[in-house]
């Protein structure tokens, strides 16, 4: 049986510290669907179109890996593709409490749907999308940040 989880988030921009997670879940799922989706609260840095293209740039020698934009709950485009678990990645203690309220707020929505937290290797530990924002912002060198080879 072929078993299909979704990544989501913002991505703005796509990490390597992103990557690297979607790697190992790669190693746990055949297929893993990277699902950008649009923060009503929070104006993006990139458009979603160059969003996309960083994604599928940092992917692009990855078998198994799609990517889509959406702007629903999570719980509801997972039921929409038929996909049961949710991947998402923590840093630290706290992004891990963010995550688990919101899996356990998904739980109660869709209990057919499951959320497997990855802590992200301890080399990627310190990346953040906000922290490769404020270094664009202010013309310095990102590209220890990001997927190799990925054009921003």
């Amino acid at each position: 049986m072929k078993s299909t989880a979704l990544f989501p988030g913002s991505f703005d921009p796509f990490t390597a510290g992103h990557l690297n997670i979607l790697r190992r879940a790669l190693t746990m799922f055949d297929s893993v669907v990277v699902a950008v989706g649009i923060n009503q609260d929070k104006k993006g840095f990139f458009d979603m179109e160059k969003r996309l293209s960083i994604i599928r740039q940092a992917t692009s020698d990855l078998t198994g890996v799609s990517v889509i934009q959406y702007d629903n709950l999570t719980i509801d485009t997972c039921r929409a593709l038929g996909i049961k678990h949710i991947v998402r990645g923590v840093r630290n203690m706290i992004d891990f409490e963010t995550e688990r309220s919101i899996a356990d707020a998904n739980r109660r929505l869709a209990p057919e749907i499951e959320t497997i937290i990855i802590p992200t290797a301890q080399e990627y530990a310190h990346i953040s999308s906000s922290a490769v924002r404020d270094i664009l912002r202010h013309g310095g060198d990102y590209s220890a940040f990001i997927p190799e080879g990925v054009q921003l």
